[in-house]
């Protein structure tokens, strides 16, 4: 049975409280929270059809009450959580003590964040983990689509190797084509190969509470990347290229106008039953 959370939290720098702004008529973190039902339903349309039910559940994980009581009134499962929780991941490790999951159990963290998450691709982080058995964690990516994509240090960047292993997540442009650039940064003019991570995690809970009870490492310090905790453990992360492409997520005001005008458009990755 698949577990789904879906960690939330009040404060936001960029944006507070965003997990309970309107947006096109609901909260933002309900939107999250029915995606992630879709995936359990088979209520997703892949070429006109559904692909089928899973054994599973939702949560919402929050130490905040109005989160709690706003997700409570549109029928979601919560579970309360410390507020000492630094991070999602903390908070998930919380909730796999708290429900007393076992060690083997795969469960997929999927961000308050982001209203236009596909359904198709918490199935699919899912079933990357459950069918590389080696794994303890994972993740997704998308291929760069711009140089100004490359060069965003907002935008994480992953590399792997022939098996899909994760070997680094930067916020720095890589892999750097050096034949692609005569000089500084500014006289790069390649891309090829390069992948922008999708912050999508699915855990075995073991790794998971493993990976909660390190200390930060010192490459996750540098580059403010938690997945580099994990592989500086020597922890294994399995990477894929996305079935779908995500929409997305919200950071910001402006975040939050551009995915309501998706929304409000009929954006093909907001067609989900429910939503």
């Amino acid at each position: 049975m698949l577990k789904i959370v879906i960690p939330a939290r009040f404060a936001s720098t960029r944006l507070p409280g965003k997990a309970l702004l309107p947006l096109a008529g609901k909260p933002l973190v309900q939107w999250v929270y029915e995606r992630a039902c879709a995936a359990l339903t088979g209520e997703i349309r892949k070429g006109g059809a559904g692909v089928g039910e899973m054994a599973g559940e939702v949560l919402i994980a929050t130490d905040d009450e109005r989160i709690a009581s706003a997700a409570r009134a549109f029928g979601a499962s919560v579970v309360e959580t410390s507020a000492h929780c630094a991070s999602g991941t903390d908070r998930i490790a919380e909730v796999a003590h708290l429900r007393g999951w076992d060690a083997r159990q795969i469960v997929v963290n999927a961000q308050g964040d982001e209203p236009l998450l596909p359904p198709a691709l918490i199935r699919q982080v899912a079933e990357l983990l459950r069918v590389n058995a080696q794994a303890d964690i994972a993740t997704l990516a998308v291929p760069i689509s711009s140089m100004a994509e490359f060069m965003d240090t907002n935008a994480v960047k992953v590399v792997a190797d022939g098996q899909g292993r994760a070997l680094y997540f930067s916020r720095a442009p890589i892999p750097w084509q050096r034949d692609g650039a005569s000089g500084e940064l500014s006289t790069q003019t390649r891309w090829d190969g390069a992948r922008r991570h999708v912050g999508l995690y699915a855990y075995r809970v073991g790794a998971l509470q493993r990976l909660a009870a390190l200390p930060p490492s010192n490459l996750e310090v540098a580059e403010k990347l938690e997945q580099l905790r994990a592989l500086e453990a020597g922890m294994e992360i399995r990477v894929a290229d996305c079935c779908e492409v995500p929409g997305p997520d919200v950071n910001t005001p402006t975040d939050l106008v551009r995915v309501a005008a998706m929304l409000g458009a009929g954006d093909t990755r907001a067609r989900v039953q429910g939503g």
